[in-house]
């Protein structure tokens, strides 16, 4: 395919390097498609997805074929080796390997139709100009918003159900492409650090009761139980509402981690994309109950309320935590007129988790969530209060 990478302008070097990421992606693309399928396919109007990370994203139409293509497919390339660590190509590459291999209704994200490890590229399905997540949390829809996190949630539980159990599939889908191995670190240096942040910037000592209390989120982050696959960026922007279910993108950092780690995210909702604002009252509750109606059948420990609450204060004390420790020593707390801010995060989310720790008789951390969220609010004044995604304003 020729793309025609001549410019105007004082934007003509930036379009001229876009065009030929392009263009690379196509030919790639249509590289791989051609290997597999023993015969040309020709791929035209490409258009720029303009993916977030370190490939480029474009969706094809492919010309003709003999084969049964759909008419357009979305080309991932990874132009570039990875510089050092886990390589975002192989994460993604064997996380598609793993869905495409099961039955339909059990894949929640797009085809993987080709890869190639040489060429770094990636043939999907295309879901076509499908609505976000993050579409309907900033739309003025209440109810369209409901439905799409409570279709998230199912989704997210039965990801976890159907992929549980299949750790050693993914590793070495991952070893044949040349990626290590990867597990969800449990953050310990990060973890060590956090009670001198919050006594430097709160003047609030952590007890020792909830030193403990962290040591074993730790250590539960690291057990056999509740391991299953996770695309570990859980953002709305990564999220595609279809008719059908929400189905998830973006798999640069997937591996298999404890489930649990997600699900601490249906009460800290998208607590790691920068971006994150509040859900209404009750909202959290039920996109948990929706979750573990998808895997309490492959983990029937999960039935018991009171287990799966203990469960999930646990996980959500250490999202807490080390959120905490990898924001809190750089935030602004004086007070200013920004009402929209990381800090007024912190302060929902501890909170939330000084509520739920009373419920599971976590004293001790409940009482020191508190103190923390009662500290960071004092410091902000009247911007403390986590303003609502647009949808439920």
């Amino acid at each position: 395919m020729t793309v025609d990478t001549s410019s105007t302008g004082d934007a003509g070097v930036g379009a001229g390097a876009e065009h030929l990421a392009i263009a690379a992606a196509v030919a790639a693309g249509e590289s791989v498609l051609s290997r597999r399928f023993g015969s040309a396919i020709t791929l035209v109007a490409p258009e720029d997805l303009a993916g977030s990370g370190p490939a480029t994203v474009v969706r094809a139409r492919v010309v003709s074929s003999s084969f049964a293509l759909p008419r357009t497919l979305v080309i991932k390339h990874y132009p570039d080796e990875p510089a050092s660590g886990a390589d975002p190509f192989a994460q993604e590459a064997v996380s598609y390997q793993l869905f495409t291999a099961l039955a339909p209704d059990e894949r929640m994200c797009p085809e993987l139709l080709a890869h190639d490890g040489r060429d770094r590229v990636l043939v999907l399905e295309d879901l076509g100009r499908t609505p976000t997540l993050e579409d309907k949390l900033y739309a003025r829809d209440s109810r369209a918003a409901e439905r799409a996190l409570l279709s998230w949630a199912r989704s997210l539980g039965r990801l976890h159900a159907s992929t549980a159990g299949r750790e050693a599939d993914f590793n070495a889908l991952l070893r044949r492409l040349g990626g290590p191995a990867k597990t969800d670190p449990a953050g310990d240096d990060l973890c060590d650090h956090v009670p001198s942040v919050i006594q430097e910037r709160l003047g609030i000592p952590a007890p020792e009761d909830v030193l403990a209390q962290v040591a074993t989120a730790q250590e539960q982050s690291r057990s056999a139980g509740f391991r299953a696959f996770s695309p570990v960026e859980l953002s709305p922007d990564n999220n595609l509402v279809t008719g059908e279910s929400v189905r998830f993108l973006d798999f640069e950092y997937g591996r298999v981690r404890s489930a649990l780690v997600d699900a601490a995210h249906l009460r800290l909702p998208f607590a790691s994309w920068p971006d994150a604002l509040a859900l209404p009252a009750g909202m959290s509750e039920a996109m948990v109950a929706a979750w573990r109606a998808e895997v309490v059948g492959v983990w029937p420990a999960l039935a018991d309320d009171e287990v799966l609450a203990e469960q999930l204060t646990i996980s959500e004390l250490l999202r807490v935590w080390l959120i905490t420790g990898e924001e809190l020593g750089s935030l602004d707390l004086s007070r200013h007129a920004a009402p929209v801010s990381r800090e007024a995060a912190l302060v929902t989310w501890w909170r939330d988790l000084a509520r739920h720790a009373g419920y599971v008789r976590m004293t001790a951390v409940s009482e020191f969530a508190a103190r923390v969220a009662a500290a960071l609010a004092a410091r902000l004044g009247p911007h403390a209060d986590l303003a609502f995604y647009p949808a439920f304003r």
